[in-house]
């Protein structure tokens, strides 16, 4: 068995992962998630914001003290839509370098896959379309899980998030207007449809679709006034299409102070939140699903897998290769 550590920098979230693996199984897992905003003002200037890079700098040294103390032997770092889109990326990178990371900006096809990995840990045998609601972007994935062996049939990256949506078409009024909600509907529906178009014959009918991210455990949270927040709860929970408008009605008549004060939300989360609803239900709506199921099993779960198979020197199921650095006590 294995004990590994992941970084995963996304848009919004900046998380940390301790996973015991044992061959391509994630046998037990610990999440620490902070808001860090990294995506701050990207869509709109290209660049990452000074003070966003300074919060996820200050986040990812908290953890990779924590990732020692836990034991971890090695551990890796990911980054995605924000440090992607961004051109000054290569700044937060070598600061991360400095703390003895080697991070990495995916693209997101590898996102996709790592995040498929994960949550098809859940779904033996099915063939499942997996949805990754980020800040910045939606990866979107249909393949299975039989036996060990991971077969994908069409991954793609597009970019919608909560963040990007929100920067867009939701910050000019608090809350946003009935025509900006419109325009921020038009824009997810319109590039869902032409992702789902370009997949044709690739996505070959899934079973289910299965979402993951902190905007869909959110509403689920929302929805069942969860304080403290409830994984067991909230991982396989299913929202119908109705219950997902139902709440992004809800949203839409508050103001972001509003927002923050619901039971089951993150107030850091209150601003963006509107904005993943909004990508959630043009998810819904464009593949036709009535419903969807939550996945707690996210990216984490995938790179962890990943991470294990590098150490143990097999072969990675995704095809690409994570870089691990090891972990030693202070003074060794």
């Amino acid at each position: 068995m294995r004990r590994v550590a992941v970084i995963d920098i996304g848009t919004v979230t900046c998380r940390l992962a301790v996973a015991d693996v044992e061959g391509p199984r994630v046998i037990r897992l610990g999440k620490q998630s902070n808001i860090c905003n990294l995506g701050q003002g990207v869509d709109r200037t290209g660049k990452l914001a000074q003070e966003a890079m300074e919060r996820v700098f200050a986040c990812a040294k908290a953890y990779v003290d924590s990732a020692r103390e836990s034991g971890a032997e090695a551990v890796c770092c990911t980054l995605t839509s924000a440090a992607r889109d961004a051109s000054n990326s290569p700044e937060l990178g070598a600061a991360l370098a400095s703390l003895g990371l080697d991070p990495l900006v995916i693209p997101g096809q590898i996102e996709g896959a790592l995040t498929f990995l994960g949550v098809a840990q859940d779904f033996d045998d099915r063939r499942i379309l997996v949805a990754d609601n980020g800040g910045g972007s939606t990866e979107l994935a249909v393949g299975e899980l039989s036996g060990g062996t991971l077969d994908l049939g069409w991954v793609t990256s597009v970019q919608i998030g909560c963040r990007r949506l929100t920067e867009r078409f939701l910050s000019r009024q608090d809350p946003p207007s009935a025509e900006d909600l419109a325009q921020a509907h038009e824009y997810a529906g319109r590039l869902f449809s032409q992702a789902l178009a370009d997949a044709g014959d690739r996505m070959k009918d899934p079973q289910a679709l299965v979402v993951t991210g902190g905007t869909v455990t959110t509403l689920v949270a929302i929805d069942g006034e969860l304080e403290p927040y409830d994984p067991s709860y909230v991982h396989l929970h299913e929202l119908s299409c109705e219950r997902v408008g139902a709440l992004e009605q809800r949203l839409a008549g508050l103001a972001q102070e509003e927002r923050a004060t619901l039971k089951g939300i993150q107030a850091k989360r209150a601003p963006v939140i509107l904005g993943g609803a909004v990508a959630i239900s043009e998810l819904l709506r464009q593949t036709g699903f009535p419903s969807l199921t939550v996945s707690e099993s996210d990216l984490l779960f995938g790179l962890s897998i990943v991470a294990a198979a590098m150490l143990d020197g097999r072969e990675s199921p995704v095809v690409w290769k994570p870089v691990m650095r090891p972990l030693k006590a202070p003074g060794q």
